[in-house]
């Protein structure tokens, strides 16, 4: 799969403070981008940017896959995890992954979503209630939620927040994973989350 990402002369800016401005990327197939910087540098900001979840003040992203069309391609074609996404605490976690699929118009695939949660070790929890679920094990659910579309971006905003070593363990296996078949960003103030990338965005020099 032929995917694309190019971010030209991002710039965003609240309350007319200048978060960042000329951020400039492109990231095709099997790229690493990390983005670095300070608590407050943007980080995040970058990450929705990216994810469409915000709007930048100036400049533009564009995500393109020339062998899907599709009306939405964030949706189509990318994961997010980030420690600001919530999940459906009334729902189990197979309830969460069905939903996923149905927002993308996806069929239901319950042999899969038990592959996906045996993937983040949690096939023996996936009928319980999400609010039962330790910070830990929620978070390992974002990645399963992030995952079971088979997006081929996937977006990590600080990928370690709230895990313990299995489940650190665990993300760096799915970084790895991904990054052989897809492109990966990664944003953190911890270069030492990310064993290897191609691009560094470092918010601290541009701010």
């Amino acid at each position: 799969m032929d995917v694309q990402v190019d971010a030209i002369n991002i710039k965003k800016v609240f309350n007319r403070r200048v978060i960042f401005e000329n951020i400039s990327f492109s990231l095709s197939q099997r790229q690493t981008l990390a983005v670095t910087g300070r608590n407050g540098a943007g980080k995040s900001t970058l990450v929705k940017i990216v994810s469409n979840v915000l709007t930048p003040t100036g400049g533009r992203v564009t995500i393109s896959c020339p062998t899907i069309i599709v009306a939405n391609p964030h949706l189509a074609l990318l994961g997010l995890v980030s420690p600001y996404l919530t999940l459906y605490d009334e729902f189990s976690a197979q309830e969460n992954l069905r939903f996923a699929l149905a927002i993308r118009g996806l069929q239901s695939d319950d042999q899969f979503i038990n592959v996906l949660l045996k993937r983040v070790s949690l096939h023996t929890r996936g009928d319980d209630i999400v609010r039962t679920y330790s910070s830990g094990m929620k978070q390992r659910l974002k990645y399963a939620f992030a995952l079971v579309h088979h997006p081929p971006i996937l977006i990590l905003d600080e990928p370690m927040a709230n895990l313990d070593s299995d489940g650190i363990r665990i993300v760096r296996e799915i970084m790895i994973e991904h990054r052989e078949h897809g492109i990966l960003m990664v944003a953190s103030n911890n270069l030492s989350d990310i064993d290897r990338f191609d691009i560094l965005v470092d918010l601290d020099a541009v701010n």
